[in-house]
């Protein structure tokens, strides 16, 4: 079995370190969307461009306990503000998305709640947590279309089991501001439209564009396994790849896409009996 460079567990930092480590790297986005290099998406509709490309929704609650279900509910308040600066964007040929330019510093000025974050391999809450749901549905409709994927950053940890996964591992676009950002560039010859908004049960996405799609996209997991590492936890691992079929279904390419290492927060071992 081939043997990757084993991952270690967080570094404890001082407090000192990380503020000036998230000033730093702050300053270096500002600096970014301040560049003539991208021409930043900003305008968006009410109406909605004809054509579906892709949809996707996901649930918004799941079954956990006390703190972990407010924190929950809290996360549902935080997408629909976050949703509400999204929804009806519309990404013209040669522009680029950038997730948190658009939505801005979550702040409880602005409404935002506490909600699960996860850092440092703890789980805790923080004003704005939760938004990774909305990067992660935006991030998997984008497999799903030729809009290019300029900048992601996968989950560093894999924090619950597979028990009703719909998605393969590894498939998500983790998030913190600033500079954990998401940004998509249209490529093609026409416009694409970024829809999303929050259900009773279930945040909703889709992307739509002038005309109908092309091609369709299939999302497949290979070399996926587990490894042990030294320090005695478990590391997952996987491989993802996306196959373009054409208008009569035939494959026409399969592309690699990348691959994950996330820290298990959880046993992969079956309890004895």
């Amino acid at each position: 079995m081939k043997i990757d460079k084993q991952l270690r567990p967080p570094i404890r930092r001082s407090w000192l370190r990380l503020r000036l480590g998230k000033a730093y790297y702050a300053g270096k986005r500002y600096l970014l969307w301040c560049s003539p290099k991208f021409r930043w998406a900003k305008e968006r509709r009410k109406e909605r461009l004809p054509c579906i490309q892709f949809t996707h929704a996901t649930p918004l609650m799941r079954q956990l306990r006390g703190e972990e279900m407010e924190w929950q509910r809290n996360k549902v308040t935080n997408l629909k503000l976050a949703a509400a600066r999204l929804d009806g964007l519309v990404l013209h040929p040669g522009e680029t998305f950038s997730y948190w330019r658009l939505i801005g510093r979550p702040s409880s000025r602005k409404g935002y709640k506490e909600g699960m974050v996860l850092f440092l391999g703890r789980i805790g809450g923080d004003i704005g947590g939760g938004l990774c749901q909305l990067s992660n549905l935006i991030f998997w409709m984008t497999l799903h279309t030729p809009l290019t994927v300029v900048e992601r950053y996968r989950h560093s940890h894999d924090v619950f089991p597979d028990a009703n996964r719909t998605q393969p591992f590894g498939s998500g676009a983790t998030c913190a501001y600033p500079h954990r950002d998401l940004m998509i560039r249209n490529d093609t010859d026409q416009d694409f439209q970024l829809c999303v908004r929050v259900g009773e049960t279930h945040l909703e996405g889709a992307w739509r564009a002038v005309r109908p799609p092309e091609f369709r996209y299939e999302i497949v997991e290979r070399e996926a396994r587990i490894d042990q590492q030294s320090w005695g936890g478990y590391v997952r691992h996987n491989a993802l790849y996306r196959l373009v079929y054409g208008e009569t279904g035939a494959l026409l390419e399969e592309q690699f896409l990348f691959t994950n290492d996330a820290i298990m927060m959880y046993s992969p071992l079956l309890p004895e009996k």
